[in-house]
């Protein structure tokens, strides 16, 4: 089973990657750019079939080690 994963900046964590992307893109001519928010994306592909037990497989993966949940969200997507 397969499973995708974003991992984002919770809303009022500052983001200087974020901002520093924003910058370059107008450095570069594009116009119009008004926030640029940087994250995380994972694909993890596992044995288990049982989708609820993937499911929470992959919850605490997030949790232990993928997103450092004080200052990230994360998605998942089974595929």
């Amino acid at each position: 089973m397969k499973a995708k994963i974003k991992v984002t900046l919770k809303n009022g964590v500052l983001d200087p990657q974020g901002k520093a992307i924003e910058g370059a893109l107008g450095s570069l001519g594009f116009a119009g750019v008004n926030s640029v928010r940087q994250g995380k994306f994972f694909e993890v592909e596992l044995a288990e079939t049982d989708k609820a037990k993937a499911q929470a497989q992959l919850k605490q993966m997030c949790e232990k080690l993928i997103a450092n949940t004080v200052i990230e969200n994360y998605d998942i997507e089974l595929a």
